[in-house]
């Protein structure tokens, strides 16, 4: 089946796409959005199959000069690149990268303001004088069951306004639908660009870790035999930890993500671990307890990127 595309009640669009799942939101004059929207779908349509045509190469670790020539290709190959030293492929930043290139087409006047959601890699557009406002949700293994009941409370709330640098937000987790090196429930990553938050997120998130012999780890390819992984492994399954032991894994990932943010690669970052927050806003080794039960609790952790 091709790329399909429908309007919903409330006005967004959905597309989708084999494994691609897409949310759209715009508000701005209603011909300018239809506009938009039809230009989006029309984007969206072979997109697909241009990641297909050069997959062999995007599954394929970074190394030397860019390989790929596809406009969304390049943009994931150049969001990993700064992570070279690591093992890494460009598919780390493919859902960022996809939304990215969706949000341009709402870039028309008439449009206020959009938010591209390929499956929580989103990628935002926003005209003078207008706002967004994100929510976090600490725990990725509870989300779809709580998004399908429609009993979503988020754990905490951020705005992003025109004067921010960030159009993009991007969240992984051990628990999340790609495979992570760490233990973190959820890294939620801003950056300048939608594929720059993909990317980091994974980084930062192979970070939150700790030494415990109850973590326990499979290779990729053991659990998806086309995983762009191979035989690294990951993780699968994290026992209960002690806060002490919590707090030295998120220490790990804030050190990983302090360096992303004096490098100019991410803006802000917030890491969650088994009860637990830690904020690039609030400095190295600032923990606190995050209660999933009480929504709002983290927003103090979450600082506003104007």
């Amino acid at each position: 089946m091709g790329a399909q595309g429908m309007l919903l009640d409330d006005g967004r669009l959905h597309l989708q796409h084999g494994p691609i799942d897409i949310l759209i939101g715009a508000d701005g004059e209603p011909a300018a959005v239809q506009q938009a929207h039809e230009a989006a779908l029309l984007r969206f349509r072979g997109l697909l199959q241009e990641l297909v045509d050069e997959l062999p190469a995007l599954r394929a670790p970074v190394r030397g000069a860019c390989p790929v020539y596809g406009v969304v290709a390049q943009r994931m190959w150049q969001a990993v690149y700064p992570y070279r030293a690591a093992y890494i492929t460009p598919m780390a930043a493919v859902a960022g990268a996809v939304a990215q290139e969706l949000a341009a087409a709402y870039q028309r006047p008439g449009v206020r303001r959009a938010w591209v959601n390929d499956g929580g890699d989103i990628a935002l557009h926003l005209t003078a004088g207008e706002r967004f406002r994100v929510g976090l949700f600490a725990d990725l293994d509870q989300w779809p069951r709580a998004l399908a009941a429609r009993g979503l409370a988020v754990d905490g709330v951020f705005d992003v306004g025109h004067d921010s640098p960030v159009r993009g937000v991007a969240t992984s987790g051990w628990k999340g639908r790609s495979f992570s090196l760490g233990i973190a429930d959820s890294v939620t990553v801003l950056a300048a660009t939608a594929a720059q938050a993909d990317a980091a997120a994974t980084i930062v998130g192979n970070a939150v870790d700790l030494p415990h012999a109850g973590i326990v780890r499979r290779p990729a390819n053991t659990i998806r035999d086309d995983s762009d992984l191979g035989t690294i492994w990951v993780t699968v399954q994290v026992p209960p930890l002690t806060p002490a032991q919590a707090q030295a894994a998120l220490a790990a990932g804030c050190t990983r993500a302090l360096q992303l943010r004096a490098a100019g690669h991410i803006v802000s970052c917030v890491i969650t671990c088994q009860g637990w927050a830690a904020s690039t806003d609030g400095g190295p080794a600032r923990f606190l307890p995050l209660d999933a039960a009480v929504p709002g609790r983290a927003q103090h952790l979450l600082q506003e990127t104007a």
